[in-house]
């Protein structure tokens, strides 16, 4: 048995009869009317109404379905379609045109221009946005790509497989993921009819070919079922179920079996009242049919990913000829055919969006499952894919509104988005009705509540980035600008302790700090105290350069043109390391900033007293120093007869586990590298780990193989080099 309604030749209710049949004021049904005089326009309106109608949608949605058309067309504009229908009609077709940056999921790859890349990532956005905030867009796109596929029967054969893949790769898996079966089968064979012309015709007209012969078969199967369950007082109520080309294809193609193989060419459903109505006519079905155990499945007890539900059994009918039987209730039948449009409801006026945030965040979930699904088709880029859903999370105010944040957000990041002062009085938070610390990082469903107290009082430890309070900018950005406000002497007090905090770890005197102020262009240590309160300078970055300053100076060396280093444990009495060019006499040291390792390109500066610091080309400490004096740089190089070891800083940031600090210590010794220090601090929580080590290398060569060794390590994440 095939479907009674022909795809390609949709039934439309009398547009008159329709137009009465709604609960719209006289006013609005004379627009209506108005605009019907279009006749090309109407008939697509009125088919998308017929679909969407058959969905038990509302007056709303069938409006905007006719109206769409017409805006498709240019023959209304926004601010008509607000003045005639108001403005709840006007942001459903504004959801449907939004529906089209579904378009580049599908086709081609992501374009070689960035700025375009971005354009359509942020399209897809505003798409899943308008998808979350009102179902029924989607359901109209969907709809209409119905009726585009009906249209292009006549285009050019390109054209007809350009929507065919489009409704096939994108439109149909979300119908299937919002559990719209009566859209699903619709979207599936139409496409299947122009992506596959002779296969389709092929299975049509065996469908045909005995069509009488298994409509009769069936109708005696139904009866003899109907009486089953009638004499066993189960209320249900049993039919033939409609059979389409592409679900009989694809279960050709799965299971490998020809046409007259296939179990369930011939099929039944039985509608029951209750649940236990199902079970009950499932024992009268087996007791008086064989069944076969391996096509048994009961999708009642284990729902399908789109909340389907139904028990599938395949019975032996008369003839020994495969029957497959579907047993549900009707809610459940209402669901797999309506999908995500039965549990929708929607009034007139002001009460067009669904009110139950559990409703959107169940929404949101398949939304976000279906792109998976997508992506299996392969006709989705992967890169874009990963831009446009892994690096955003889409989460809920308590009213069910969406925000969209970035990857790794945080309930402080969402309290800022809502507004700065709620940020700033934030003192708690809650997901899903859980309390959480403000480093949890928010999934893509969650549902946000903030707690405030009475008093702006953030935190500097929020804008701290290793800390992880907050993840964004934007929040970041929010917070040192609120202390930045603040007044300067409760910045000078906050700032002073927190250096002083800080030089008293470093072992670095406090009167000091006057030596930091034209580094970081200030009159007096007061004004230093006050930038790092308000967050202008960093502390360490002053505790690094006061410790520079306190770098001791090497002992001195017989006069040579030949310039000496620091050696490290047992490198004493070694050859030279450095050579000036035509200069001689003087002092050098290895700046301690960059700590240059042979085969580096390296530069001097001649210091006042010190002599010369030896630096990588690239350091940074050494582009502030030629920027004030340049007259001071002169060139060295490596010497050829090196003989040295040389300590160098290395941190592994990896997952902590056993045997870790094993595994390094052997790749030391493999390579013949000293281990100097060491120094491990992990995360428990995360499960993560930094480990701190000093060794003694001979030159780059060693030091880069040493680090591409550590790197491949189980569990380690990145190898880096300590400069300062």
């Amino acid at each position: 048995m095939v479907s009674t309604r022909k795809v390609h030749e949709p039934q439309r209710p009398p547009f008159e009869h329709w137009l009465d049949s709604l609960s719209l004021n006289d006013h609005t049904k004379q627009k209506l009317r108005a605009i019907s005089q279009h006749p090309e326009r109407l008939l697509v309106g009125q088919e998308m109404v017929e679909i969407l109608h058959q969905l038990n949608m509302d007056d709303a949605t069938l409006q905007a379905a006719l109206v769409f058309p017409y805006c498709e067309e240019h023959q209304l504009n926004e601010e008509a379609i607000e003045q005639e229908f108001g403005p709840d009609i006007l942001q459903l077709i504004i959801g449907v045109r939004r529906m089209d940056a579904i378009k580049a999921l599908h086709g081609s790859r992501v374009s070689s221009s960035q700025a375009a890349s971005e354009q359509h990532i942020d399209s897809i956005r505003r798409m899943l946005l308008a998808m979350v905030e009102d179902v029924r867009a989607v359901v109209i796109k969907m709809a209409e790509r119905i009726c585009t596929l009906q249209q292009v029967k006549k285009a050019d054969e390109e054209t007809r497989v350009m929507v065919a893949r489009e409704c096939a790769s994108i439109y149909a898996p979300l119908a299937n993921r919002l559990g719209i079966g009566q859209l699903k089968w619709e979207l599936e064979d139409l496409a299947f009819r122009y992506l596959h012309p002779v296969t389709y015709k092929q299975i049509a007209k065996q469908l045909d070919g005995k069509r009488k012969e298994r409509a009769q078969y069936i109708d005696d199967i139904v009866a003899h079922l109907q009486s089953l369950v009638d004499q066993e007082n189960i209320r249900a109520e049993v039919y033939g179920r409609p059979k389409h080309i592409f679900s009989i294809w694809k279960k050709m193609q799965k299971k490998r079996l020809t046409f007259e193989q296939l179990y369930d060419i011939r099929a039944v459903r039985i509608i029951a009242d209750r649940l236990q109505d199902c079970y009950a006519a499932l024992g009268a079905v087996h007791s008086s049919y064989r069944h076969i155990p391996s096509e048994f499945d009961d999708y009642i007890a284990t729902p399908k990913a789109n909340g389907y539900q139904s028990i599938h059994t395949v019975i032996e009918g008369p003839g020994d000829k495969a029957v497959e039987i579907q047993i549900r209730t009707q809610q459940m039948h209402n669901d797999a055919e309506l999908g995500v449009a039965a549990h929708w409801k929607y009034k007139e006026g002001s009460a067009g969006k669904a009110s139950g945030y559990d409703e959107r965040i169940n929404w949101l979930r398949r939304i976000l499952q279906w792109q998976e699904e997508v992506a299996e088709s392969g006709d989705v880029v992967e890169e874009l894919r990963s831009q446009v859903f892994d690096d955003r999370v889409y989460v809920f105010t308590p009213n069910g509104d969406v925000i969209d944040l970035p990857q790794g957000a945080t309930p402080l990041d969402f309290a800022y988005y809502i507004h700065s002062n709620v940020g700033h009085r934030c003192i708690g938070a809650k997901v899903n009705g859980r309390i959480v610390p403000f480093t949890y990082q928010l999934q893509s469903g969650d549902q946000v509540v903030i707690h405030t107290g009475k008093q702006l009082n953030p935190s500097r430890d929020w804008m701290h980035p290793g800390l992880g309070y907050v993840h964004s900018s934007r929040a970041r950005a929010t917070i040192h600008s609120f202390f930045k406000k603040q007044d300067k002497e409760k910045n000078q007090l906050a700032g002073k302790e927190l250096l002083e905090r800080e030089l008293n770890r470093a072992h670095v005197p406090l009167k000091d700090v006057v030596h930091a102020c034209q580094k970081f262009n200030v009159a007096q240590p007061e004004d230093l105290h006050a930038a790092i309160g308000a967050g202008d300078v960093r502390v360490m970055s002053v505790v690094h350069f006061l410790q520079q300053r306190l770098e001791p100076a090497p002992a001195e060396t017989e006069l040579s043109p030949k310039l000496k280093t620091r050696k490290t444990a047992g490198a004493t009495g070694k050859k030279d390391t450095v050579v000036v060019e035509g200069v001689g006499h003087l002092m050098s040291q290895l700046a301690n900033c960059c700590k240059p390792v042979p085969g580096e390109p390296i530069m001097g500066y001649i210091t006042q007293g010190r002599g010369v610091s030896v630096h990588k080309t690239g350091c940074e400490q050494l582009q502030h120093l030629s920027e004030s004096h340049p007259e001071r740089l002169i060139d060295v190089n490596w010497s050829h007869t090196l003989n040295v070891g040389f300590e160098t800083g290395i941190d592994i940031f990896c997952s902590d586990r056993d045997g870790l600090l094993r595994d390094i210590t052997t790749v030391l010794a493999n390579h013949g590298v000293a281990l100097l220090m060491v120094n491990s601090n992990t995360d428990k929580p995360r499960k993560t780990a930094l480990v701190a080590i000093s060794v003694e290398v001979p030159d780059l060569h060693t030091l880069s193989k040493l680090m591409n060794q550590l790197n491949q390590l189980k569990g380690v994440v990145d190898v880096k080099r300590k400069t300062s």
